[in-house]
C-alpha cells in the first residue's frame, strides 16, 4: 500500500511539474514528429530520477522511527519490570501473606468452607501474580479473575468493604480479548489505600470493565472519607505516573485516562484499544 501510495505520488508529481511548465513556456516548447513516445519516455525518465530520491528519504526516516521505536521497547519493558518488581513488594509480601493466613486460621474454626473458598483464591492470586503475570499479554477474563481474588482478599481484611466488578460482556469475548498483565491493578490498589474511612464506615470500591467498538472501557470508582484528608501527592504515589508512563508506551495517543475526585468519591476511567 505504501509503495503503490508512492507511485501515485510521484506520477501526480511529475503531471502537476509537467503541466505547470507547459503552461508557462508552451511557445518556446520544440515540437517533434513523436511527441507521444517523447512524453512517455520522459515521465520514465523522471520517475527514475525522482524515485531514488524519495526512497532515501523514506529508508532515512523509518530508519529513525526504527531507532525511536527501539528505545520506547526498551524503556517500556525496564518500567514494567520495575513495576513487577514494586507490585511483588506490596503485594506479595510477608505481611500481606501474613494477614491473609492470619484471616484463614480464624476462619478455619469459624466456617472451615469459607476458609476453603479464602484460600482457593490466595492459591489463584499468587499463580497470577507468579506465571501468568510474566507473559506479555494476557486475557481479560484471566485479569478481571485476578482483580476479583484481589478484590475478594482485601474485603476479608477490611469487613466494611464493599467490592464488585462488573462486565456485560460476553465470556467469550473476555476469553478472545488480550491486554497487558496488571493493567488496572494499581489503581485497583489505590482504590483500596484510599478508600479508609477514619470512623469506620461502610466504604465501597466498584469495577467496571466492557468493551464497545474495539474499545475496552475500564472504570474503577472508590469511596473517600471527608475527614480523611489526603495531600494529592500521596494519592497519586508512585504507581500512577508509572502506570501513566506505560499506557503511553503501550498506547501512544490511542488510550485515554481520566482521573475525577471529589470529596466523596474518587474515579478512574480509562479507554484503551484492542
Amino acid at each position: 500500500m505504501y509503495l503503490l501510495l508512492l507511485t501515485i505520488l510521484v506520477f501526480l508529481g511529475i503531471n502537476i511539474i509537467g503541466e505547470t511548465l507547459k503552461h508557462f513556456f508552451e511557445s518556446h516548447r520544440i515540437v517533434h514528429a513523436e511527441q507521444i513516445r517523447d512524453k512517455i519516455r520522459g515521465y520514465y525518465e523522471a520517475f527514475l530520477v525522482v524515485a531514488p530520491i524519495i526512497m532515501m528519504t523514506t529508508t532515512l526516516k523509518l530508519f529513525q522511527k526504527w531507532v525511536e521505536d527501539n528505545r520506547q521497547i526498551s524503556e517500556l519493558k525496564n518500567l514494567t519490570f520495575l513495576m513487577e518488581i514494586n507490585e511483588l513488594k506490596n503485594q506479595i509480601n510477608p505481611h500481606f501473606l501474613f494477614n491473609m493466613l492470619n484471616n484463614v486460621k480464624a476462619l478455619i474454626r469459624k466456617d472451615p468452607e469459607i476458609a476453603t473458598v479464602v484460600i482457593m483464591k490466595l492459591s489463584e492470586f499468587l499463580r497470577y501474580q507468579l506465571y501468568e503475570n510474566n507473559e506479555e499479554k494476557t486475557s481479560v477474563s484471566s485479569e478481571i479473575k485476578f482483580l476479583s481474588n484481589f478484590l475478594d482478599l482485601e474485603k476479608i481484611r477490611q469487613e466494611n468493604l464493599n467490592v464488585s466488578i462488573d462486565s456485560g460482556v460476553d465470556s467469550r469475548i473476555l476469553n478472545s480479548t488480550y491486554i497487558p498483565p496488571n493493567l488496572f491493578t494499581t489503581f485497583v490498589e489505590n482504590a483500596i489505600k484510599h478508600s479508609v474511612n477514619v470512623q469506620g464506615d461502610p466504604t465501597f470500591v466498584h469495577v467496571n470493565i466492557s468493551i464497545k467498538e474495539k474499545q475496552l472501557y475500564f472504570i474503577c470508582r472508590n469511596s473517600v472519607d471527608p475527614n480523611y484528608i489526603v495531600s494529592d501527592k500521596k494519592f497519586a504515589g508512585l504507581g500512577l505516573p508509572n502506570i501513566k508512563r506505560r499506557l503511553e508506551l503501550l498506547y501512544g495517543k490511542m488510550c485515554t485516562l481520566d482521573i475525577n475526585f471529589t470529596n466523596t468519591e474518587y474515579t478512574v476511567s480509562l479507554i484503551i484499544p484492542i
